[in-house]
């Protein structure tokens, strides 16, 4: 099993920046890929960005792209997504997923992001 710790989610201003993190622990051998997502209210989960671990390649939803930036430390292992220039539509809970190639789909307990105007 993995464990998903997130923090970093709170009030921030338009035009702002936040870094969030999600830590991992237990049995981590097999993730091969680590991502973040959010839910607005009324809304589905849409991913925001995803990173594969083994090389570093990501991938960005266009809304956010030039804006976040995902990385990852696999020593550790944690995956943080610093978002700048933030607006009030990305106000959501943000979640931490990690995928391995067993078949893993983990996710953590979400950390709110609000975005004032």
């Amino acid at each position: 099993q993995v464990q998903l710790v997130e923090s970093g989610g709170g009030l921030v201003q338009a035009g702002g920046s936040l870094r969030l993190s999600c830590a991992a622990s237990g049995s981590l051998f097999t993730i091969n890929r680590m991502g973040w997502y959010r839910q607005a209210p009324g809304k589905q989960r849409e991913l925001v960005a995803a990173i594969i671990t083994s090389n570093g390649i990501t991938t960005y939803a266009d809304s956010v792209k030039g804006r976040f930036t995902i990385s990852r430390d696999n020593v550790k292992p944690t995956v943080y997504l610093q978002m700048n220039s933030l607006k009030p539509v990305n106000t959501a809970v943000y979640y931490c997923n990690v995928r391995g190639v067993d078949g893993l789909d983990a996710w953590g307990q979400g950390t709110l992001v609000t975005v004032s105007s």
